[in-house]
């Protein structure tokens, strides 16, 4: 399925966290109107192929039960949803960062935020397993080998789940500061905790530019 223009900078997984780049699939998520990326199932699949949670024969199979069964991929997506706001609120909370408007699918359950992602997270251990990983152990799920349409949101539940008991790095996840409401969340490893931008090369940038205006005006 072809790509909407607008998805490909969602499409860009740039944080150490998964469950970050998951937040980051809405434009403007801490404005009055945020744009959804999300739009079908089909986009949620080629996110977790762009971020190698899926090989491309996975893709495809995901895809062709879709096609079988569209009903049960739009349930998923709409669940989809649920898990990535309740898993921003979470976050904007312990990092006090601005709160995002809501972002609800019409007829979704009320659930409280850690409850929508501990049910995740219980069905997304249930799939997991240990392998060996060098000399450790890691975490794995077998995305590659199950038909299950809401195998995407598994290793997105755990990650969110990590962030949040993880304090050190909890303390360090921020939001992007743009006046127009980016919102976007990412890990501030700077050593002051001073990064302040989704990306320098584009919200820093702006506002750069923006600062720039309003000395040469106020010079006038």
């Amino acid at each position: 399925m072809p790509l909407l223009p607008s998805f490909e900078s969602a499409l860009t997984l740039s944080n150490d966290r998964l469950c970050l780049d998951f937040c980051n699939t809405v434009s403007n998520h801490a404005s009055a109107a945020p744009r959804e990326h999300l739009e079908t199932y089909a986009h949620l699949v080629a996110w977790a192929e762009r971020g190698g949670l899926l090989p491309p024969a996975a893709a495809a199979r995901l895809l062709a039960a879709t096609a079988r069964d569209p009903a049960a991929a739009e349930a998923v997506r709409r669940r989809a949803l649920e898990l990535r706001e309740a898993i921003y609120r979470l976050l904007l909370a312990a990092s006090g960062g601005a709160p995002a408007p809501a972002l609800e699918p019409q007829g979704s359950p009320c659930e409280p935020n850690l409850a929508l992602l501990n049910a995740a997270l219980r069905s997304a251990l249930a799939h997991a397993r240990l392998e060996p990983n060098g000399e450790a152990l890691a975490l794995r799920w077998d995305l590659a080998a199950t038909d299950a349409l809401d195998s995407l949101l598994w290793p997105v539940a755990y990650s969110a789940a990590d962030l949040l008991a993880s304090p050190d790095q909890l303390a360090r996840v921020g939001q992007c500061q743009d006046d127009r409401g980016c919102g976007w969340l990412f890990l501030d490893l700077t050593k002051n905790h001073s990064r302040r931008w989704c990306a320098m090369g584009d919200c820093g940038n702006r506002a750069k530019a923006r600062r720039h205006y309003q000395r040469q005006k106020s010079a006038i």
